[in-house]
């Protein structure tokens, strides 16, 4: 079975751009193309914030305006309801990273409960998410998976971080949002899965409340769901995975590199590509067991998923199947499939902007590092320009 390919609709997938947001587009990832350029440019931009240089309207008319939602949730709600009016969802996703104090993960669980309390009177807002490190500090975390004792401050942080947990999950139950758990490090992940699976076995008796997120550039992580799906049918309650490539390859590499045992990272891309499209078609096969939120910006796999979908005759809303991409990325992906009927949602980072640029950086770093990524958007939005005669 062939699936029509319909990604190559410019008109479609840049519907929503005005011309001169085509062109800044256009200009940004002309400019990511160049990485001495990326690297230079993070550079000075970190070093511009640091010492409170007035650089952050220029990031803000620029790369910020382009990849974010806004500094506040209400100064996304013009690009939610956008959105919204072509067929697409969003997951407004607080974007804050690298905090330390507990004031600000408290702060940080704060502002989730009011994503999820404020994502129930919007239906353009199905979803909630947030990431573990968000709540807790990482080091706290990577003991727990080690194993190590912790001390008593650590205990106590360890049970705040799981009450955050619990209060979150709690009101997206409560408010009938599903919830997107973000996966990390591998250091600090097995912590993460065991109290997401927690969390899951409370929260997901009837439906999928809870999501985890699967990185497949993991070798591990279809073994994984193998394992958790037996554990929840024994038990009877549903999954929900969020499956994604994975954002964290290099310091992966190399720190197992460092510290001498084997990297948890597939040996190339066609063997996450392959494990990444056995996920899935495994989660499709099992679809009265687990739901999926398929995150990906490769088109191959999403075309692999469709005809999968076709062939178990699931319907294109089935409302267990999501598909998603970034904001600011593969609208071409985005606009066509929610053209197609799909259930599709952009991922909308938001807050202010200096707590916002190790994310937008990471996001210049992963456009430059991934080959043919940044060259795809470029020539798509160069037919686009030729097609409005730009």
């Amino acid at each position: 079975m062939t699936t029509k390919r319909f990604f190559e609709d410019t008109e479609v997938a840049f519907k929503l751009k005005s011309d001169a947001q085509l062109e800044r587009a256009y200009f940004l990832f002309k400019m990511i193309a160049n990485e001495p350029l990326v690297k230079m440019g993070t550079a000075v931009t970190k070093f511009a914030l640091n010492v409170h240089l007035p650089v952050e309207g220029l990031i803000r008319s620029t790369v910020f305006d382009h990849f974010c939602g806004g500094v506040n949730e209400k100064d996304c709600m013009p690009v939610v309801d956008q959105l919204m009016e072509a067929g697409v969802y969003s997951v407004l996703d607080y974007s804050v990273e690298g905090k330390e104090e507990a004031a600000q993960f408290d702060a940080t669980l704060a502002k989730v409960i009011e994503l999820t309390q404020f994502a129930e009177k919007k239906p353009a807002m199905p979803f909630s998410v947030f990431k573990p490190t968000g709540l807790g500090r990482l080091k706290i975390w990577e003991k727990v998976t080690s194993g190590k004792d912790l001390d008593a401050v650590e205990t106590a942080q360890w049970l705040r971080i799981q009450e955050r947990y619990e209060s979150i999950c709690k009101e997206a139950f409560d408010k009938n949002i599903q919830l997107l758990i973000d996966a990390e490090e591998t250091w600090m992940q097995d912590a993460a899965d065991e109290l997401c699976e927690h969390m899951m076995e409370k929260y997901n008796r009837q439906k999928s409340v809870v999501f985890n997120t699967l990185q497949c550039y993991r070798w591990d992580r279809l073994d994984y769901l193998k394992s958790i799906h037996e554990r929840a049918k024994s038990k009877g309650y549903r999954l929900g995975f969020k499956v994604v490539r994975g954002a964290y390859m290099e310091k992966e590499n190399d720190r197992a590199e460092d510290l001498g045992y084997p990297t948890p990272i597939c040996g190339s891309k066609m063997e996450t590509d392959q494990h990444f499209n056995s996920v899935v078609t495994y989660i499709l096969e099992h679809l009265d067991d687990i739901s999926l939120f398929l995150g990906s910006h490769n088109e191959e796999s999403t075309y692999l998923a469709i005809e999968e979908m076709e062939r178990l005759g699931i319907a294109h809303n089935d409302p267990r199947v999501w598909f998603g991409q970034l904001y600011g990325m593969s609208d071409h992906i985005t606009n066509n499939l929610a053209n197609q009927g799909y259930n599709v949602a952009k991922y909308i980072p938001f807050g202010p902007v200096k707590d916002v640029m190790p994310y937008l950086i990471r996001r210049a770093e992963e456009n430059t590092s991934v080959a043919g990524q940044t060259s795809r958007e470029l020539d798509l939005l160069k037919k686009e320009r030729k097609r409005r005669n730009l």
